[in-house]
Formats: structure tokens, sequence, C-alpha cells
């Protein structure tokens, strides 16, 4: 049995702890995904062979408030011998999964070859190839596959090809796949596109105790105008003020209605709203983006900055998204970040439409660490946003004195600190032209996690 787990060093025990079981093959890809759940403390075994899937989920399901296999093969090979403690979630063979295998189908072999699949239904297979108008292929499926033996699934394949009935198999079973491949028989590897994944770890999601009882946790969210005041005066009147004022005010209003919240305003150019963390979750697609920003540079030419925070309790949500927003404006602003209750940060988030960031997630430790080694909140905020925006990680000591607005010698002692403590890497030299000394070049490794998916 080979399997393998995904690194949850940043998880926390406040998390949904998700047992995901799929291929070898697989398992970077759902690494990957998951990335993109922070509310899912992720645990991934992976094997070569479906047949070992019921041992790996009874592993698992001592430890996991939720199963999630990547397929429905493995998941009913689980069934057939256990009986699930937690619920089971599995990624159905009906999505763009399918579409795309009978893309590369057409592309390879041509529009009119006939096609064996397993696993997907007659309806279904024929429902998806509809896409294709005029060049729909002749399918014959044999969705009993999901109960039926490798052997079996084999000889059905084989029996179409040899037959002269169809010329290619799609199959969803990676043995049965390379067992064609041996056998000569054309043939393509079905597997869930990352859409597929989203889609179903979001249902798994709210089948989850832990993900019912956070839905009405209370979520507080704390926006700043950024530079109100020097925009204020270059209005020429203080009727001209009010009205932009209004025009303020009616944008976040209208935000705050499609969270189903509260809202107030703070004075001056601050403005509070109040919602629970299931709606927030949903509006912001898992936390990933707030498109308020874009609303207002679109209509008003104004940016925001916004801290959100979660609690138990009004007081610590409320103290939480003063951390986040004052985390936003040492960032530099025109941007959000959210502190959860365990004080772990999640951000920056996407605020426009043009700036693609995956979601990057800061856990306590190692904000405790950084913080210890001098890294406190502005420098943090700030490099973490730029990280996020370059997509790299690498320094020059000038730079990242122009980044932080302190001097080159600053930056120099606070990089001997984070060096010591691990969080900073030479990783190169730049020669200049003349005789000068050469330039080093820092990697900023403790944010890796910050870039592994942004700008892609």
């Amino acid at each position: 049995m080979n399997q393998g787990s995904m690194d949850t060093g940043q998880a926390h025990k406040n998390n949904i702890a998700v047992g995901v079981i799929c291929p070898e093959a697989f398992f970077d890809t759902v690494s990957a995904v998951l990335k993109s759940f922070p509310s899912f403390a992720p645990e991934i075994l992976a094997y070569r062979d479906e047949n070992e899937a019921p041992a790996l989920a009874e592993e698992l399901a001592e430890r996991a408030e939720v199963l999630f296999f990547t397929g429905p093969i493995p998941y009913s090979r689980a069934k057939e011998q256990m009986t699930f403690p937690i619920p089971a979630h599995y990624v159905p063979m009906n999505g763009t999964g399918l579409y795309r295998s009978l893309l590369d189908v057409q592309i390879k072999y041509g529009g009119g070859i006939a096609v064996s699949i397993d696993t997907v239904t007659q309806q279904t297979a024929e429902r998806c190839a509809k896409e294709f108008g005029d060049r729909l292929p002749t399918l014959v499926c044999m969705a009993e596959s999901v109960r039926t033996g490798r052997k079996e699934i084999v000889d059905f394949h084989c029996g179409m090809f040899r037959s002269g009935q169809t010329g290619v198999a799609i199959t969803a079973i990676r043995s049965v796949s390379e067992q064609l491949t041996k056998l000569g028989v054309p043939n393509e590897w079905m597997v869930p596109t990352e859409q597929d994944i989203i889609v179903s770890l979001e249902r798994a999601l709210l089948a989850t105790e832990t993900r019912r009882s956070k839905e009405s946790q209370m979520v507080i969210g704390l926006i700043n105008i950024d530079n109100f005041s020097r925009t204020a005066e270059r209005q020429e009147s203080e009727h001209e003020v009010q009205r932009l004022k209004l025009d303020i005010q009616r944008v976040l209003l209208g935000y705050a209605e499609s969270l189903d919240g509260h809202f107030t305003p703070m004075g001056g150019d601050e403005y509070l709203f109040v919602t629970t963390r299931g709606i927030f979750e949903r509006e912001t697609g898992g936390y990933k983006r707030i498109p308020l920003n874009w609303d207002m540079d679109k209509t008003l030419g104004l940016s925001l900055s916004i801290g959100i925070g979660f609690g138990y309790s009004a007081n610590q949500a409320g103290t939480h998204a003063r951390m986040a927003l004052r985390q936003a404006k040492e960032a530099g602003g025109n941007v959000g970040f959210i502190v959860r209750e365990d004080r772990g940060v999640i951000g920056p988030l996407e605020m426009t439409e043009t700036w693609k960031l995956d979601l990057s997630f800061l856990s306590p430790d190692l904000l405790k660490k950084a913080e210890l080694a001098g890294m406190h909140y502005k420098y943090l905020s700030k490099m973490v946003v730029d990280v996020s925006r370059r997509g790299k990680t690498e320094y020059k000591t000038q730079e990242l004195a122009q980044l932080l607005g302190v001097t080159t010698r600053t930056v120099h002692r606070l990089l001997v600190v984070w060096q010591d403590e691990g969080l900073v890497h030479v990783v190169g030299e730049e020669r200049t032209a003349g005789k000068g000394r050469p330039k080093q070049i820092f990697n900023m490794s403790f944010l890796s996690e910050v870039v592994r998916k942004s700008l892609r």
C-alpha cells in the first residue's frame, strides 16, 4: 500500500478535519485544490490500487470529520466493506472531467470514432456528448462498473474493441487504463477537473458538524476609505463632500445587503457591517474575493482597506476586525485581510477583477515566529501583499528597503535576525558592472505558500 499525506503544519484544531482518498497520480492536483479551502485541515492518503481504498478510509475515519473520495469507484469499494461512521462524499464522473475526456478523444482520434465508457450512465454520457453538435460520437457505457470488478471492466472494453464496435475506451480507473494499454487497447484515463473537485468539496464542507456550528458565527467587518481626507479637500464645496459621503454610504449599504447584514457608519471615513460566517463565506467564494473595492473604484474612483474579524463573541470579532484593518492599512491600503477566531490570518483578499490571487494563509504559529524575529505587522503586511501581487518571494536589499520604507542599514540588521530564525535564505548574487561587491538575493521562504498558486 502506497500512501502520502499533505502537510498540515498550518492546520488548526478548530478547522474541519477532512480525510481524502485519491490515486497517487492525482495527489498533487488534490493538494493544490485543497489549499483554497482554509476551513479544511486535510489529510490525504493515496493508493496505487482502488482496492486499497477501504483500508485507507477506515484509517482516516478515526481522525477525520468527513471523508472525501476523488471518484465513485474507491467510494463504492469502501462502502462495500464498511459502514461510514462520518459523512462521506466523492467526485462524480459526470462533470467537466467527462467532457474533457470526450474532447480529447475527438481531437486524437477524430469525430467518427465509437467510444466505450465505464463508470457513467448512457444518459449522462450522451447528454455531455451533445455539446459536440453534429460530431456526436457513438457511445457504449458500462454504468454498473461502479459495482463490478476490475477484470470485468477490462474485459468489457477489450470485447468492444476486439469486436470492432468501438475504437477507443474511456475509463475512470487508473489500473484499468494501465491494463488496457498493455493489451493494446487505445484508451483515455478520465479524471475530474479542478472545478469538479471544488464543487464536491464545497458540498462536503456544508455537510460537516463543525461547518454547521460555524454557520452562525459572528463576522464583523471594518471598512476604511483610503485617503478620504485628501479626496474631500479636492471637492469644490462642503455640499460636494456630503454628496460623496452619501454615494459612499449607498455603495457600502448595497454590499451589506448582499451579505444580509447590518450596516452602520462609524463617523469620518470608517464604516462597520455585521453578518454571519456562513453567508460571508458563500458571498466571498470561500474567503477568496471581495469585489466591493472594484465597485467603489469604478463608481467613485476610491479604494478601500477592509478588515474582517471572526469570533465566538461580538467583542472577539470586533477586536479581530480592528487587527485585520490595521494590517490592511499598514500594507498600504487597497487590500483586505481576515483575522480568524484563533488569530490566524487569511489574506490578502482579491479586491479587484484584474488582481487574480489565490488564497494565502498565515497560521498563528507562523505569525508568532515572525513577531519574535522582529517582523511586526507593518513589515509582514507589506511583504504579503507585494509577494502576492508579484508572484515571487525574492528581493535584493535595496528593493526590500524601498518596500518597507526603511534604510538599507535597517534592512541588513533585520535580515540577519530573520535568517537566524530560518524565515529568510540567501539564494544567489547579482554582480554589478563596476567593481562593487555582488548584491545578495534573499528568498522570503516563509511566504512560499502565498505564491504557490498566485498569478497562474
